[in-house]
């Protein structure tokens, strides 16, 4: 017998619905299901963290869809690194929710269905229905309009504060050549600090983003090797100072191989440091930037240029009193 032809008790949908108004289409997807059934769930899909594709939380979007059908029952279905655990849980709440009855599971175009590997039936919704509507394509023309409205402004405050804290990774390069460490200057700032900048999720690693950022920031023509790892610091940033969100930077130690440095990107000026000149009384606090002084110590202790650990902790307890 064919699918069509069987009659089942129970239509079950699975989607996302990561649009912030119905439309059309979701409306006849729903429609149509509840016409075939007396007794219906819907599943939203729940991905682990917000993203552009899934900005939207579920008790947002149950809100949303049940504004135009208060009584459809609405369900949490959290995402799985599994397939197969991901069908049976599926499976597990629409058993806990009606026992009793056939099942036929409801999907529309590049829905779940191809990744499905439970007991029930499936079958695509929008098979020859003329509209499709991509959810990406409209949350991109959402994201480009700010709108005049109250309602607007209290989501994006809500969306601000209803994330985790996040931690930023960036990177900091000390380019070493003979005995001079090479240190940038920003815009509007007085004193110095490490090249360096924030990670990109298009980086292989660590080390990758930082031979990225130090030949952004150096007008590209710069080689260094030997990239070595020093540590890592939680930078106090004055741009995330009052915030949760917070910076911890990965410090690298490099060799300057060869070709012209030139400032570029966001840096004024790029300036070669005798390490000497660094250990004098004051030195450290009266050229590098506050919030990389730690990075500094860190540093010239590594390389060995403390003569005695007496005067890293002086610098440190110095560091840690400005």
């Amino acid at each position: 017998m064919k699918k069509e032809e069987k009659k089942y008790e129970i239509g079950v949908m699975v989607g996302r619905f990561q649009v912030h108004e119905l439309h059309e289409a979701h409306r006849n997807l729903i429609d149509s299901v509840i016409a075939k059934h007396k007794k219906v769930i819907l599943f939203l899909g729940v991905a682990p963290k917000t993203s552009e594709v899934n900005p939207l939380d579920f008790d947002s979007r149950r809100k949303m869809i049940q504004a135009d059908y208060p009584n459809l029952v609405i369900l949490a279905l959290p995402d799985q690194r599994s397939d197969k655990k991901w069908s049976a849980e599926l499976d597990r709440r629409v058993k806990e929710i009606y026992p009793i009855g056939s099942v036929l599971l409801y999907g529309g175009r590049d829905s779940f269905i191809p990744y499905y590997h439970g007991v029930h039936d499936t079958h695509q919704l929008d098979e020859g229905q003329e509209i499709f509507i991509s959810g990406t394509e409209v949350r991109k023309l959402v994201s480009e309009e700010v709108k005049a409205s109250s309602d607007f402004r209290a989501g994006v405050i809500y969306n601000a504060y209803n994330q985790y804290p996040k931690v930023y990774a960036t990177v900091d390069v000390a380019c070493l050549k003979e005995n001079k460490i090479l240190l940038a200057r920003k815009p509007n700032e007085d004193q110095y600090r490490f090249v360096g900048g924030f990670t990109d999720p298009k980086d292989t690693n660590f080390e990758h983003s930082a031979k990225r950022e130090f030949m952004e920031e150096t007008g590209g023509n710069c080689n260094i090797e030997d990239v070595k790892y020093v540590g890592s610091f939680k930078v106090d940033d004055w741009r995330y100072r009052k915030g949760r969100d917070k910076i911890i930077t990965i410090l690298f130690k490099a060799q300057y191989q060869y070709g012209s440095i030139q400032p570029s990107d966001d840096i004024s000026e790029l300036r070669w440091f005798d390490i000497q000149d660094l250990l004098i009384e004051g030195a450290i606090i009266k050229y590098v930037v506050k919030e990389h002084v730690p990075l500094m110590i860190a540093l010239l202790s590594d390389i060995g240029a403390f003569k005695t650990t007496d005067l890293r902790d002086h610098l440190l307890d110095i560091a840690a009193t400005c």
